[in-house]
């Protein structure tokens, strides 16, 4: 059983930055794919980055790259992704998931945290 919880959310101004953290508790192997989601009001959650448990293979949507970067540290068992030039788009609740591969799609991932609000103000 896999348990994880994010932090790091808040209010921030466009063009800002914040550095989202999840706390990964578990059983973990390195094939494991450790991703980060969104889910905007009145849309369906979606991709955001995805990095194996032992830092390889990292894949971002297209909407976030050259922005975000999503880094893993198994010693401290935190998964994080820094989000710099945010734009207003970019309000969601993130969530932090893992799967038993690298995945980027939604069904693929049996484990979720409960989410974290980011909002970007214009």
């Amino acid at each position: 059983q896999v348990h994880l919880l994010e932090s790091g959310g808040g209010l921030v101004q466009a063009g800002g930055s914040l550095t989202l953290s999840c706390a990964v508790s578990g059983r973990l192997f390195s094939t494991y794919g450790m991703a980060w989601f969104r889910q905007a009001p009145g849309k369906e959650r979606e991709f955001v980055a995805v990095i194996s448990w032992i830092g390889y293979g990292r894949y971002y949507a297209d909407s976030v790259k050259g922005r975000f970067t999503i880094s893993v540290d198994n010693a401290k068992m935190t998964l994080s992704l820094q989000m710099n030039s945010l734009n207003p788009e970019d309000t969601a609740v993130y969530y932090c998931a893992v799967s038993n591969s690298v995945r980027t799609e939604v069904p693929a991932y049996s484990y979720w945290g409960q989410g974290t609000q980011v909002t970007v103000s214009s």
